[in-house]
């Protein structure tokens, strides 16, 4: 899983992706740059999280996609744990809300896959002296986002700000279908724990069943459809 630093000096690298062939091919591009090294790849965002905490890499390369701890959720814990890490998230989709919510994780760059080529040596170059970089539809998309927010910034913010990040946690690990038991016992806390807070998500949210919850957690990115 974790790869070791290869040399100090040079801009060490994290790759956190499901897919071992996307992370293979990643390392190849980044480590045809002499002065990058990957120090450690990651399968899931709890890895990446736990591996980024021990290596203290210079940046964080995350899919927004991932099983046990989405991108989003892993980048604020990377960000409380290795402050210095810069982030930079990778996906297939691209939405408004998204990419705000990119941003507001923490994150110094947001990329689309179909543009890693074209973008993604220059975002890790800015990472590297922490400045953020936005392709320019980027850009004009967290513009005028925040332009509106200015005005109802309380509306905007919808009602995934209202989780705290253990709520969130537990509604990832119980759409992707554990059950509480096994939830309890995944995140190291007690059943009646997983139920209190899985009760006070569905009041906070206005949920009525189980399912609902699944689609808040799809519409959300907290999971993946």
């Amino acid at each position: 899983m974790a790869g070791s630093i290869l040399n100090t000096k040079k801009l060490r690298i994290l790759l956190a992706d499901d897919h071992v062939v996307v992370r293979a091919g990643l390392r190849r591009l980044l480590e045809s740059e002499p002065a990058w090294c990957v120090c450690g790849e990651a399968g899931t965002g709890s890895e990446a999280v736990a591996l980024a905490g021990q290596l203290r890499p210079d940046v964080a390369i995350l899919d927004i996609s991932m099983p046990e701890l989405n991108g989003l959720d892993a980048t604020r814990r990377i960000k409380r744990s290795s402050p210095k890490t810069e982030v930079i998230i990778f996906t297939g989709q691209e939405t408004e809300e998204l990419i705000v919510q990119v941003f507001e994780a923490g994150a110094r760059s947001y990329i689309l896959k179909t543009d890693l080529q074209t973008h993604l040596f220059e975002a890790i170059r800015c990472a590297a002296i922490h400045k953020p970089y936005f392709t320019s539809a980027t850009g004009e998309v967290v513009f005028a986002k925040f332009l509106r927010r200015r005005g109802n910034r309380a509306e905007d913010s919808g009602q995934q700000s209202r989780l705290s990040v253990r709520e969130r946690e537990i509604v990832q690990v119980l759409c992707e279908g554990l059950s509480n038991k096994a939830a309890a016992a995944k995140l190291g806390i007690s059943v009646k724990t997983i139920e209190t807070h899985r009760a006070t998500v569905m009041k906070k949210l206005g949920l009525k069943a189980f399912s609902e919850m699944v689609r808040y957690a799809i519409r959300n990115k907290i999971i993946e459809a």
